[in-house]
């Protein structure tokens, strides 16, 4: 009788896995058919980038788009939409900066641009003579002797063996963010960065640079990759005469200004106070549009919320999309949100961050995985993502606003959302970055699995 039983107990426990099985598939393809059908992420990019374009933090544009972004979450009847102040990062580029390699009397016009936070050159540009490098462990090989008063040139390339190039950017990244800093401390007067892509083109790509607290602090600029060749090769091929780089840039860093993180929600029908979250930033860097970085992911948020509210789903808990500001140049929108979340005593289940361009979703990146859940929740969900291509479902990194919710909120799963990467870092931080290199149906479809993940989660949680 025992053995019956617990046969029938399976049995029931089987049927009820398929009905659920089946009620998901069914809501799932109900979100992809409202967004491939209905979807408003696309129109609204085109706003975001046309009618406001680059938005800097704590500059006026970026303002225009907070008070759009909150317009735009009411006209989707959302339960509530509200701003959250921060006091943000407020640097700004000043006039189109100038490059020459200076080879004797000859000139050779480049292109550069000042990294986010870099100090101004003097009023009348800098010119030095120029030592390559391609590692921070280099300089202090060379010491202070072979530095002092050089340009130098952080020339490492991005490492083509990484087939997700998000890897390659990673490991090539600490040139540009804490080169200067590294340099000035052997003396250097200025730092010049090959453009963090793989792409040889000659748009430099911007990004932001840190510098010690009570350290030196010297002009920073990025030079694109063709350039970076060209200066490279000269060095190589001609010891004599020296050859020089001249550059000039009037950045500066002005006082932290008053600024917002724009956040809708639908109220949970069950757990009100517990919290599923989905964001991107919406600031960007002035050199365009900031279309893939981050537009697509503040537009594919509160799509997400639109296509939940189109479809007439009702969630359990509480679904937040979060514009958070100031990722670009501080991060001081995530760690305002992670601090107003704490003081508020708000349970946060799960973060989602979009900020990785909006192209063909390929899956979602969990962070600090264990080997169980990734299988739990593979063996739960891959076949339900599975005929939308995005059920890649891997430990990794979630992204850099919603990670200040890990020391306030222990037990949150912080969740990347993964599009295929071989195209972001042509784009990424650079001239190129505007709408028209956006592809509608790839946004789209990234829109909608946020929401399918988001939905899977109100409904199962993530105990696996």
């Amino acid at each position: 009788m025992k053995f019956k039983l617990t046969l029938f107990s399976l049995l029931s426990i089987s049927i009820a896995t398929a009905s659920a099985q089946s009620t998901d598939s069914l809501m799932l393809r109900k979100i992809y058919d409202e967004e491939l059908v209905n979807g408003q992420c696309y129109q609204n990019l085109h706003y975001l980038c046309k009618n406001i374009g680059q938005r800097l933090s704590g500059s006026a544009n970026a303002q225009k788009a907070v008070d759009w972004s909150k317009k735009l979450m009411e006209s989707y009847g959302f339960d509530r939409v509200f701003l959250q102040e921060a006091m943000v990062t407020h640097w700004v580029r000043g006039e189109k900066e100038v490059g020459k390699i200076i080879d004797g009397e000859k000139q050779i016009p480049v292109a550069i641009a000042a990294l986010g936070g870099s100090v101004a050159t003097p009023a009348g540009g800098l010119s030095a003579s120029v030592i390559e490098v391609h590692s921070l462990g280099e300089l202090k090989d060379l010491g202070e002797a072979a530095i002092k008063g050089k340009i130098v040139f952080f020339n490492r390339p991005f490492d083509p063996r990484f087939i997700e190039t998000g890897s390659a950017y990673g490991t090539a990244g600490d040139q540009r963010f804490a080169g200067a800093a590294a340099a000035a401390k052997f003396g250097a007067v200025g730092v010049i960065v090959r453009s963090l892509t793989e792409s040889i083109d000659n748009y430099p790509h911007t990004g932001t640079t840190r510098y010690d607290a009570d350290g030196v602090k010297i002009p920073a600029a990025a030079i694109s990759t063709m350039a970076a060749n060209q200066l490279s090769n000269m060095l190589r091929l001609k010891k004599l005469p020296v050859i020089k780089f001249y550059f000039k840039q009037s950045c500066q860093l002005l006082p932290d200004v008053l600024s917002y993180n724009v956040v809708g929600e639908i109220k949970g029908s069950e757990n009100p106070n517990k919290y599923i979250i989905v964001g991107g930033h919406l600031d960007s860097w002035d050199l365009a549009e900031g279309a893939h970085d981050d537009g697509t992911g503040v537009m594919q948020s509160v799509e997400v919320l639109r296509i939940l509210n189109a479809t007439g789903y009702k969630p359990k808990n509480t679904i937040r999309a979060v514009f958070f500001m100031d990722e670009e140049s501080g991060g001081k929108g995530g760690a305002k949100y992670a601090e107003l979340a704490k003081a508020n005593n708000e349970e946060h289940i799960a973060a989602i961050e979009t900020d990785e361009g909006g192209f063909t979703p390929r899956g979602f990146s969990f962070v600090d995985a264990s080997p169980a859940f990734l299988k739990g929740i593979n063996k739960n969900w891959s076949t339900l993502l599975a005929p939308y291509e995005s059920d890649r479902l891997v430990a990794g990194g979630g992204g850099s606003d919603i990670e200040h919710l890990k020391a306030t909120r222990p037990g949150i799963v912080l969740i990347g959302f993964r599009p295929d990467s071989q195209r972001y870092f042509d784009i990424h931080h650079t001239p190129n970055d505007v709408f028209e290199n956006v592809n509608k149906r790839e946004l789209e479809l990234g829109a909608a699995s946020m929401a399918s993940l988001i939905y899977l989660i109100d409904q199962h949680g993530l105990n696996f």
